[in-house]
């Protein structure tokens, strides 16, 4: 009889857990089936929210991109073949606005900068001379100052026939002597009446062709 009761006391316990278990399942599905119910629950469309959030977005990317064109970089089109063959007709380059802040322009750097007889418009083409130097063409040869051996230029595209000299070019301090590579067809400081390129006219220099994608590299 003792045992039985034992046993019934041991089945009872057992009941007794099972229905907390049971208890606090339904408390825990109930607490779950409110968080769903709270996460379903999502806020109303709010259309003016919408438009400001995405004007917001279109006023930080154009103030990025007016900054980036002002202060950094230059976007060229090239509508001539004056600088071939290094850069051709319909090339689309990036200039460096910041390529001349802690240095001076070189002789050799291809230059973006305004047209000394025509502000309003932009050419491009290759530093020859520097500022306080003499500058000889003879022959199709250039002279440095008293120098007897001629510049070398590998870039220039064919043979230089003509306007090919004699000129003398004294570059005032602050001031560039710029010509095309093809020498043959470019209106460059042997034609401009303002025969030079003011250090402050110069905006940045030529690093970059982007367009065609088959020429897409770096200028030199």
């Amino acid at each position: 009889m003792q045992e039985f009761l034992q046993e019934e006391s041991e089945i009872i316990e057992d009941l007794e857990i099972e229905m907390i278990d049971l208890d606090k399942g339904d408390s825990d599905s109930g607490k779950e089936e409110k968080n769903r119910e709270e996460a379903s629950k999502e806020e109303p469309f709010d259309l003016v929210k919408e438009i400001l959030s995405l004007l917001g977005t279109m006023a930080i990317a154009a103030v990025t991109v007016f900054l980036l064109k002002e202060f950094v970089i230059i976007n060229a089109y090239i509508p001539s073949g004056s600088m071939e063959y290094t850069i051709y007709p319909g090339d689309r380059i990036i200039g460096n606005r910041l390529a001349y802040l802690s240095e001076e322009p070189k002789r050799g750097d291809i230059v973006i900068f305004k047209y000394p007889d025509d502000e309003t418009q932009l050419f491009v083409k290759r530093v020859i001379g520097l500022p306080g130097e003499q500058v000889r063409i003879e022959d199709a040869k250039i002279y440095i100052g008293e120098e007897q051996i001629a510049l070398e230029e590998y870039y220039l595209k064919e043979e230089w026939t003509v306007a090919n000299g004699p000129y003398t070019f004294e570059i005032p301090e602050g001031s560039y002597l710029v010509l095309g590579d093809n020498r043959n067809n470019s209106r460059d400081a042997r034609y401009w009446e303002n025969t030079y390129v003011e250090a402050d006219e110069i905006l940045g220099e030529a690093v970059f062709r982007y367009w065609p994608f088959d020429s897409i590299g770096m200028l030199k």
